[in-house]
């Protein structure tokens, strides 16, 4: 079984390599490794994340550790790019690293670098190799936010080496019961139902959110629907949402940001309706040079950015008439929700959804397509009517008709939305009071 787990790995990292030709997030993947050189420290609390949305939901953790052990030091690594290159400046970490491929050497050598005296992987992300490393040595490794289903490898008849890596794992702090039924019916006990990390981190987020004044200034008091981690097939639909609501500001945010991607989705919408958010804060500053210049002089011509603009005759776009704003960059969407009225959660017609909680932190109903049932949180908004999954433009527009002219509805939708992920607050302390073992030197 371990010449089958290394032959595929060599084959996915094949794979990764002929995409990189031609895909950019495949390039960053082979080529921030082959760049990567590991500093050797005499200890560290490790932590790992597959990608951002990972990041987020052990941030808790990560902060609450990191608080606990001032003199400890800490290093993250992440198996995606879109986590690392938006985190590897992060000032939560000493060291921020790519994790290599899943071979013994690299297991060996990575954590002879790194030496750590814990381990935390967050949700999922199970590698043979590291595991059994830190197993060998006695470091601990926690799983948080840890959830299982039924079909999954470890619960079927050939899974004896994903159920062997399990085997390797100091604790599991698992996300729901069910998930803690499925690991004793495979001989797994030492697990923990503690809930999901997550609804710490977007309540925290909504308690004290961001704020992006050129957004606000683009919203100008208007009610806004938001548009999170869209995908062409999600924006497809609403693309027919703004003609029918003239009073409402909209904002997306697509989940890739790649210039076909941007212009496709500005095409989609109707014409001379939408800017993007690097459009945004140029103009914002070309106003903010005028306004000064304008103290000044009037009618004098001059340059700006390589641009010749008049005081006269402005060629900014005024936010009246613009009902869309694109957001063209990552990391942004966790406080653009603070501005929202409802909000859509794109992926609901690919593998799956996205993040619903960030949204309903702030009391917004969470609108997503079909391919939600892996995610409990999605089922529970629903049974609850906060949520609502759609699979047609008809049906869109008939929830979004109904949040927007009846208050009473959209009122009580709110505030089950905002009270649901309060409700479910309190993982993070659970999974401290187990792992918080070490000396805080």
């Amino acid at each position: 079984m371990i010449l089958l787990y290394t032959i595929g790995l060599r084959f996915y990292f094949i794979a990764i390599y002929i995409a990189s030709l031609f895909n950019q997030k495949a390039s960053q993947w082979i080529n921030g490794r082959k760049k990567q050189k590991l500093i050797r420290i005499d200890s560290s609390i490790w932590f790992h994340f597959a990608s951002l949305g990972e990041f987020e939901q052990g941030r808790p953790i990560l902060e609450a550790i990191k608080a606990t052990y001032p003199g400890k030091k800490i290093v993250i690594s992440f198996f995606s790019p879109s986590g690392y290159e938006i985190r590897k400046n992060t000032p939560l970490a000493d060291f921020v690293y790519y994790l290599p491929l899943d071979t013994a050497k690299n297991a060996k050598q990575f954590i002879d670098a790194i030496q750590p005296e814990m381990a935390v992987f967050t949700k999922y992300e199970y590698w043979y190799h590291f595991f059994k490393e830190t197993h060998k040595r006695q470091v601990p490794l926690y799983i948080v936010s840890g959830i299982f289903r039924p079909k999954q490898v470890f619960f079927k008849w050939y899974g004896g080496l994903h159920r062997k890596i399990l085997s390797f794992v100091s604790h599991f702090f698992l996300q729901d019961e069910a998930s803690k039924q499925l690991l004793q019916s495979i001989g797994i006990t030492n697990a923990t139902v503690s809930g999901d990390t997550r609804f710490d981190r977007v309540w925290a987020n909504a308690q004290h959110p961001k704020e992006i004044p050129d957004v606000a200034e683009f919203i100008n008091g208007q009610k806004v629907f938001i548009a999170g981690s869209t995908w062409p097939q999600d924006e497809a639909l609403l693309a027919a949402l703004p003609e029918l609501y003239p009073d409402w500001k909209f904002i997306f945010a697509p989940h890739e940001i790649d210039e076909e991607k941007v212009k496709d989705l500005v095409n989609l919408l109707p014409a001379q309706s939408a800017i993007r958010y690097s459009e945004l804060i140029q103009n914002s500053k070309l106003r903010s040079t005028l306004e000064h210049h304008e103290e000044t002089t009037t009618g004098e011509k001059f340059k700006i950015q390589n641009k010749e603009l008049t005081t006269q005759h402005s060629p900014l776009t005024t936010h009246n008439s613009t009902t869309t704003l694109v957001i063209d960059n990552i990391g942004m969407l966790s406080s653009l929700y603070a501005y929202g009225s409802i909000a859509y959660i794109g992926g609901g017609f690919g593998v799956g959804i996205h993040n619903t909680l960030e949204a309903a932190a702030f009391g917004l109903p969470v609108i997503f397509g079909p391919n939600y049932q892996k995610f409990n949180e999605a089922k529970e908004l629903i049974a609850l009517k906060a949520g609502f999954s759609i699979s047609d433009v008809n049906q869109l527009k008939g929830i979004v008709d109904t949040l927007v002219n009846d208050d009473a509805f959209y009122n009580i939708t709110s505030k089950k939305a905002g009270n649901y992920v309060r409700e479910h607050t309190g993982a993070t302390q659970i999974i401290l009071d187990h792992i918080v073992t070490l000396p805080s030197t």
